[in-house]
């Protein structure tokens, strides 16, 4: 016998920040109707988004984890998110997480400096072809089970954007890096329709 559940997607007009509180309810939901989720990836880079999130959430039994941007993205030996802003997360039981972007890193150096493209740029443009934020939340799913704050193997949600603000969520199962094609999207929770 084959069950059919009806799963929404909720698009939003463009990409970008206007979207973060609707994208926050569209996660809420799914948490209610998806009780085995127990953890949840924000790409949160200042931790506004995660701090948002957090307070939306408060009912429900998961970890947060943000993930921010590497030191030395916006400027050199600069961090995006503050060291208050850290310490606050940390108060909430929210993690911060720094790290070498997964479908970069240090070959963006290499491209940066000689031109052309990695294979990690292909499959960037690949996940972008449905939008920034999804790209965002399977980097953000490999990074962090590479740096072992979630297990491979176990659905989460993990969630993106562009700049600021969040617009995409997915339920994935992360892998590492070395298995990246062994990634599983199981469900688009919210994406942006442009």
């Amino acid at each position: 016998m084959i069950i059919m559940e009806r799963k929404f997607i909720t698009y939003f007009e463009k990409q970008g920040n206007d979207y973060t509180d609707d994208l926050i309810k569209a996660v809420s939901d799914k948490l209610e109707a998806n009780k085995d989720i127990k953890r949840i990836l924000i790409a949160s880079a200042t931790g506004e988004s995660a701090l948002k999130l957090y307070g939306a959430l408060d009912e429900f039994d998961v970890e947060i984890i943000n993930v921010t941007h590497h030191m030395g993205f916006s400027g050199e030996n600069e961090s995006d998110i503050s060291e208050e802003m850290v310490e606050k997360l940390e108060k909430y039981g929210i993690k911060t997480y720094y790290g070498i972007h997964a479908f970069s890193g240090a070959a963006r150096g290499v491209t940066n400096k000689y031109g052309g493209y990695s294979p990690l740029d292909v499959v960037a443009g690949t996940l972008r072809m449905f939008s920034h934020g999804i790209k965002v939340s399977a980097e953000i799913a490999v990074m962090a089970a590479d740096a072992g704050l979630i297990p491979v193997g176990e659905k989460i949600i993990a969630i993106g954007g562009r700049g600021h603000g969040v617009d995409s969520a997915v339920i994935l199962t992360p892998v590492n890096s070395k298995d990246l094609f062994d990634l599983k999207f199981h469900e688009i929770i919210a994406m942006p329709k442009e």
